[in-house]
């Protein structure tokens, strides 16, 4: 089996957020590099290293049965020859839940090889909630 070709990380990009929709996880992992560095962490899970490991979280996600639909907004990319850095906010449905979810953020990581484009890093968190009390325009925060 031929491994498909990106030719760029946006189209790799696309890619996988077609194969989470499909729940096709051959699909999904063609987009994933063969390096067994890549690294993933699903929201509130842990960090997953290795393609073996990369590969089972995947699997056991699609076996569920649950389809989830994506929808990726507000992406901040930052890219060089060899790697591209995306950050994305990914609002997240669940086919047949009406249910509103908090969005998550995410960032995902493309490496350019002899291959073409494949995905090295994937995380993503729930964004935490706005506090109430803090009024629009202050400065938050963080460390």
């Amino acid at each position: 089996m031929t491994k498909q070709i990106y030719s760029s990380a946006a189209d790799a990009e696309t890619a996988f957020y077609e194969a989470l929709a499909r729940s096709d996880l051959d699909a999904m992992m063609a987009v994933w590099s063969e390096d067994d560095e890549v690294v993933c962490i699903h929201p509130d899970g842990a960090r997953l290293v290795g393609l073996a490991a990369v590969r089972e979280s995947w699997r056991q996600l699609f076996a569920g049965g649950v389809r989830l639909i994506v929808r990726t907004s507000h992406q901040v990319a930052s890219a060089s020859m060899l790697l591209t850095v995306h950050s994305v906010i990914e609002h997240v449905a669940v086919e047949g839940d009406d249910r509103l979810h908090p969005p998550m953020a995410a960032t995902n990581v493309y490496a350019r090889g002899a291959h073409g484009w494949r995905m090295v890093a994937h995380h993503a968190s729930p964004l935490p909630e706005l506090a109430s009390s803090t009024p629009q325009g202050d400065p938050r925060v963080v460390h």
